[in-house]
């Protein structure tokens, strides 16, 4: 933030960076019984942060970014809590399930196979331990998403699987259960939500292995099919190692602050 204020004239901006890391990895920023209430805490956390520094509690001036599932939280906030933010930075941000979760599916039954029912309960009651000991980085994940999208208490487990782990067949409900949290099918019902933003800023990398290039792509034209304005940028890049591209949308966030400053000098 210092070099960006100094360098490129960047708006001063107070930024707060919440720690949202669960047992299993993440959340996405929902509110699940699987993992607790992190939608519940990100909202409390603005009402705190507006108690305790001199900010501009408007929606118009707060905006809410991330990268991977936090991309994903940065748009489900701007659908669902749209007279909080007013801008949404996403960078690459979980979208069209199909191609960035499903691939995975065939990683988690492949480690399944190795470990079984006791070695993922075991990986569940401890998962660093279980990282460190060679623990399958994809049941991990595929157990995160499950835990946030198809929490189930009276499972061994805490949730329920959308497939088989034994044969992989897709259990079709609870993939429709999953696929109700994706943003390329859930902005059809926070279309008024999204025309209201400021500023809805989204970039992704050309080879992005999750395949969340394809998701942004679709997203994108589903924006531009109900008129919702937007920017959108793909740049030479993967998934990770792009902390980079903040510069970028910070930048987009300041210039929308300066717009916004500046209309009002012009309205009064």
């Amino acid at each position: 933030m210092d070099r960006l204020i100094l360098e490129e004239d960047l708006f001063p901006m107070i930024v707060v960076m919440p720690d949202c890391l669960t047992k299993f990895g993440g959340a996405q920023y929902l509110n699940t019984i699987g993992q607790g209430n992190y939608e519940d805490y990100i909202l409390e956390m603005v009402d705190f942060i507006d108690s305790q520094f001199s900010t501009k509690a408007d929606r118009n001036f707060r905006a809410i970014a991330g990268h991977s599932s936090g991309g994903f939280g940065a748009q489900r906030f701007g659908m669902y809590h749209p007279e909080i933010f007013g801008m949404i930075a996403d960078h690459a941000g979980d979208k069209y399930f199909e191609l960035s979760y499903k691939p995975d599916i065939p990683k988690f039954l492949n480690a399944f196979n190795k470990i079984g029912e006791d070695g993922l309960l075991e990986l569940l009651d401890d998962p660093k331990k279980a990282i460190r000991q060679g623990g399958s980085f994809y049941v991990l994940m595929i157990a995160a998403m499950a835990a946030t999208y198809s929490p189930n208490p009276d499972s061994p487990f805490g949730f329920d699987l959308p497939f088989n782990p034994y044969t992989g067949e897709l259990h079709q409900d609870i993939w429709t259960q999953w696929l109700s949290f994706d943003p390329v099918y859930d902005l059809y019902n926070h279309i008024e939500a999204l025309q209201s933003l400021n500023l809805l800023y989204m970039d992704c990398g050309l080879h992005d292995e999750y395949n969340l290039l394809y998701g942004c792509r679709i997203y994108a034209e589903r924006l531009d099919a109900l008129g919702i304005p937007y920017q959108y940028e793909e740049f030479e890049g993967r998934h990770s190692g792009t902390v980079y591209r903040f510069d970028v949308s910070l930048t987009a966030i300041s210039d929308t602050i300066r717009k916004i400053l500046n209309q009002g000098q012009n309205d009064d």
